[in-house]
């Protein structure tokens, strides 16, 4: 009978442990109701690194996230809308860009804050964009530029 409740604990203890990591896991990935925020729109050139669910950052602190990307048609560019945690006001003359967190490092949102005593409303869209650089066209420019200057 000792034997039984031996094997129950120790799946108890499996149980809560694997439900602990599910509730860290939907905390990282910002699957958590408990932070509202209003939503933003960008449009960029090159979205290179960025999907759905990457951090919005201001100053280094992660304010939001991507909620959405599409391709416009029209223009041929990445249509883009993400988060602001509610209580965090982006001046209206701000800048978005993609930074990279690396050589080897992912890349994310970064939201540059302006000087502007106005503020984005809930569904605005910034306007000043600055889309991905990517790692290995600069190289092959430098590579291909450092022949010679004729």
């Amino acid at each position: 009978m000792s034997h039984n409740i031996t094997e129950v604990f120790a799946g108890g203890v499996v149980l809560a442990a694997a439900l602990g990591f599910a509730v860290y896991a939907g905390q990282v990935a910002g699957f958590s109701t408990a932070r509202s925020g209003y939503e933003l729109a960008a449009s960029f050139r090159s979205l290179e690194g960025v999907s759905v669910g990457t951090d919005v950052r201001l100053a280094g602190v992660k304010i939001g996230t991507v909620t959405g990307v599409e391709l416009n048609s029209e223009t041929f560019r990445a249509d883009t809308r993400f988060s602001v945690l509610e209580g965090i006001q982006v001046p209206d003359d701000s800048s978005i860009v993609i930074a990279s967190e690396g050589l080897l490092g992912g890349n994310f949102v970064e939201v540059m804050s302006g000087g502007s005593p106005y503020y984005f409303e809930p569904g605005d869209e910034v306007l000043d964009t600055q889309g991905a650089v990517s790692l290995i066209s600069l190289l092959v420019k430098f590579v291909s530029g450092s022949g010679g200057d004729s």
